[in-house]
C-alpha cells in the first residue's frame, strides 16, 4: 500500500523526494524538533504526536456510520489494535456524527494518514491500510460520493501490517565527521525501528550538545532508509554542533510593578557562564516560585549578539498582588475551625510577601471562650537576600490553644533564611523566641522564656507539592532549644520520609507512604514545656484518634507527651473520574516519655477517604476508626480539610 501513502501525501502535502533505490524505499522528515510531545512531528508526510481532540463546531446535515477495525496477521494480545484504533479518528468518533458524506470521506482520508503513522511508531513500514465505506473502497470514491441511504454508514477499516522492521546501519556524525555513539537514545541494530524511537534519538542527541554549551545545535541531514528486502531501517543522521557560547546580558518584558532589575537577578543566570539549558528552566522555575506572575518564559536568543553571546530573555505577565481568603476544618474528634487570612505579593516592589492570618477552632467542643483554641500571625517574607536561591521569612504569632494535653497562651517571634543548594535540596537555619503560659500534666501556669536555633535540610522530588504521584520528600530537623526560666537545654531531632509511586501509566493508582521519627534529649519530660514535646493523633497524624491523645497519659487519663515518637501511614489513592478519588488508608504512632520507647505501644487506624479535586488542591473527608482501641479512645474520627493528608 506504500503506493497509495504516497498518492495521499502527495495530495495532501505537496511533492515529496525520493531517492530512487530497487526495493527501498526513502523516509524524509519534516518539521522542527520540539521538547514536549506535544508538538508534532511528520514522517513520509504523516504527524505524530499531533493532538486528536477535535475542536466543537456545529454539524451540519449529520450522518452517523458504525465501524469497524480489522487487523490481518498475528496480534495476540490485541495490543497492536489497540494502538491502532487509540490513533483512528473514526473509531475515537464513532459516536459523533459527521457532516453529511463529505464530512465522513474527510474524516477516512485524515484516519488513513493517522494509522499509516501509528504503523510506522509500531515498526510496521510495510503495512497496508484500506478503508471501506459503505463496501465502496475510500480511494474509488468521488468527492461528491453520496453515502446516505437512510441508516448508519458501514465503515470498514481493513489493516494488513506487514512484517516489523528493525534497525540495520546506524551512523551518527557531526558535519566534520566525528562519529556520535547513538545506543543511549535507543539507535541500535537489532532493536525494533519504531519511528517514535529515531525522532526521540534527534531530540535527545541535540539537547546533550546543549548541555554541553552549544545553543544552535540541530540536525542538519537526515537519511532513513526502509529496505523492505532485509525488513531493516538503516539510519544516518548528520548533527551540526554549531558554536559554543555563554550566556550575555539578560532582558526583562512585561513587568509593571516589579523591579525589573530584581527580576533579572533572580533570574539568576550570569553573564559570561557557558550557554545551558538546565539554567533557563532553573531561571523560570524560580521565578514561578515568587508568586507574583501568572506566567514567565525564560529563553535564549535564537542569534548571537555582537560579542558572541547568547543573550536570555524573560517575558513575565504579573498577577495581581493583593488577596484574602477564608477556610474550614472539622473533625468529629476536635470540632470545627474557621480561618481567614489577608495578603500582599509584592509589598515593596521586589516579590516581598505579607501575610495577616487568624484562626479559631474547637467550635462546637467548648461554649467557654477560654477554651477556644486561636490564632493570629503576621508573616513577612523576602527573597534574594543571599543572591537568588535564598529566602528570609519571619512571623510574629498570638496563639491560645487549649488540647487534651495542655493549656497554652504564647507570643512567638521568629525569623530565618533558607537556601536552594539545588532545585531539590534547601537547608534553613533560624532562631525563634517564644514566652508561652502553660498549664499541662506538671504545672500550673508556668511561665517559660524559650529560645531555639532549628536547623532543617529537606530533600523534595516530588512531581506535584499538592498532590504528588511520583517522587519523595525528605526532611530532617535539629533544634537546639534553652529555656531560659527553668534552666533547661535540650535538642530536638525529628526525621520525615514520604513517598509517592504511581502504579499506572495514567496514574489513577498512587500508593503513597510517610514514616517519621523524633527524640528529645538533655532534658526530662517535666523540664520540656509541653508545646515542644512530641504528640501522636489527629487528621495529620493517626486517624481514628483525637488530636494528641496517643501517648503517655497522667493519672487523670490525660495526655503528657513525650520524648520520642515514631509514625507511620500508608495511602492508596485511586482516581475514580478526573475530579474525584477514593483513598483507603492504614495509620500507626506511638509516642513514649523516654528515648527507649519502653512501655509504649504502638496506636494503629484504619479508614477511607474522599478527594474531590480543585485547583488549590484536593479537598478532603477521612473516616477512619481505632484499630486498638482503649476507653479514652473514640469510636471513630471524621476529619476535613484541604490538601491531602501527607
Amino acid at each position: 500500500m506504500m503506493k497509495d501513502a504516497q498518492d495521499i501525501i502527495s495530495r495532501a502535502r505537496g511533492s515529496l523526494w525520493l531517492r530512487t533505490l530497487s526495493a527501498v524505499l526513502v523516509l524524509g522528515f519534516a518539521g522542527g524538533l520540539a521538547a514536549d510531545r506535544a508538538q508534532a512531528f511528520e514522517i513520509l508526510g504523516f504527524k505524530l504526536f499531533e493532538s486528536d481532540t477535535p475542536d466543537a463546531v456545529e454539524v451540519v446535515d449529520p450522518l452517523s456510520y458504525s465501524v469497524t477495525l480489522e487487523v490481518a496477521g498475528e496480534d495476540p494480545d490485541g495490543e497492536l489494535k489497540t494502538r491502532l484504533e487509540a490513533a483512528s479518528a473514526l473509531v475515537q468518533g464513532a459516536d459523533r456524527p459527521v457532516a453529511g458524506s463529505i464530512g465522513l470521506i474527510q474524516r477516512a482520508n485524515g484516519d488513513f494518514e493517522q494509522l499509516i503513522a501509528a504503523l510506522y511508531e509500531n515498526a510496521r513500514y510495510a503495512g497496508e491500510v484500506r478503508i471501506l465505506l459503505d463496501g465502496r473502497r475510500l480511494a474509488d470514491l468521488p468527492p461528491d460520493a453520496d453515502l446516505s441511504g437512510g441508516g448508519a454508514v458501514p465503515v470498514r477499516i481493513l489493516v494488513e501490517p506487514g512484517k516489523p522492521f528493525r534497525f540495520g546501519d546506524v551512523s551518527v556524525r557531526d558535519v566534520d565527521g566525528r562519529a556520535y555513539a547513538a545506543d543511549e537514545q535507543g539507535l541500535v541494530s537489532g532493536q525494533l525501528a519504531k519511528s517514535t524511537v529515531i525522532l526521540e534519538a534527534e531530540n535527545a542527541l541535540v539537547q546533550e550538545l546543549e548541555k554541553s554549551g552549544h545553543p544552535f545545535a540541530r540536525v542538519s541531514g537526515r537519511d532513513v532508509v526502509a529496505d523492505h528486502a532485509r525488513g531493516v531501517i538503516d539510519v544516518s543522521l548528520e548533527l551540526e554542533a554549531g558554536p559554543i557560547a555563554p550566556f550575555g546580558q539578560t532582558a526583562v518584558d512585561g513587568a509593571e510593578s516589579v523591579d525589573r532589575d530584581f527580576i533579572a537577578r533572580m533570574a539568576g543566570i550570569p553573564e559570561g557562564d557557558q550557554y545551558d539549558p538546565a539554567a533557563l528552566a532553573a531561571a523560570e522555575k524560580r521565578l514561578r516560585a515568587l508568586e507574583v506572575f501568572s506566567s514567565v518564559t525564560v529563553r535564549g536568543s535564537e542569534s548571537l549578539s555582537a560579542d558572541g553571546s547568547v543573550p536570555v530573555a524573560v517575558t513575565v505577565a504579573e498577577r495581581k498582588h493583593r488577596f484574602l481568603g477564608a477556610g474550614a476544618t472539622y473533625s468529629s474528634t476536635d470540632g470545627g475551625g474557621l480561618e481567614a487570612y489577608w495578603g500582599h505579593r509584592n509589598l515593596f516592589g521586589r516579590a516581598e510577601k505579607l501575610r495577616i492570618e487568624g484562626s479559631v477552632s474547637s467550635l462546637g467542643q467548648t461554649a467557654q471562650a477560654k477554651d477556644l483554641t486561636w490564632r493570629g500571625a503576621l508573616l513577612f517574607e523576602k527573597p534574594g537576600v543571599l543572591g537568588p536561591a535564598s529566602k528570609f521569612a519571619s512571623k510574629l504569632e498570638v496563639k491560645q490553644e487549649n488540647p487534651d494535653a495542655y493549656r497554652r497562651f504564647s507570643v512567638e517571634a521568629s525569623a530565618g533564611i533558607s537556601y536552594e543548594l539545588t532545585s531539590e535540596q534547601t537547608v534553613s537555619a533560624g532562631v525563634d523566641v517564644e514566652y508561652a503560659k502553660l498549664t499541662d500534666s506538671f504545672n500550673v501556669n508556668r511561665e517559660t522564656i524559650t529560645v531555639a536555633v532549628p536547623l532543617e535540610y529537606v530533600r523534595d522530588t516530588r512531581d506535584n507539592k499538592l498532590n504528588p504521584t511520583t517522587g519523595t520528600r525528605l526532611s530532617l530537623l535539629a533544634e537546639p532549644t534553652y529555656e531560659i526560666n527553668g534552666g533547661a537545654t535540650f535538642v530536638k531531632l525529628r526525621a520525615e520520609a514520604s513517598a509517592y509511586r504511581a502504579l499506572d501509566a495514567e496514574k489513577r493508582f498512587v500508593l503513597a507512604g510517610r514514616v517519621a521519627a523524633g527524640s528529645i534529649y538533655g532534658a526530662n519530660l517535666a523540664a520540656i514545656p509541653a508545646n515542644r514535646r512530641f504528640y501522636a493523633g489527629g487528621g495529620g497524624s493517626v486517624r481514628g484518634y483525637g488530636y494528641q491523645d496517643i501517648g503517655p497519659r497522667d493519672v487523670a487519663g490525660l495526655p503528657t507527651g513525650g520524648r520520642s515518637v515514631v509514625e507511620a501511614s500508608a495511602e492508596l489513592r485511586i482516581g475514580v473520574t478526573d475530579t474525584i478519588g477514593i483513598v483507603p488508608f492504614l495509620d500507626a504512632g506511638l509516642v513514649s516519655s523516654n528515648q527507649n520507647f519502653s512501655g509504649a505501644r504502638f496506636k494503629a487506624g484504619a479508614g477511607v477517604g474522599v478527594r474531590y479535586s480543585t485547583p488549590f488542591g484536593p479537598l478532603r473527608v477521612d473516616v477512619a476508626v481505632p484499630l486498638n482501641k482503649e476507653p479514652t479512645d473514640p469510636d471513630y474520627g471524621i476529619y476535613a480539610g484541604i490538601g491531602q493528608a501527607f
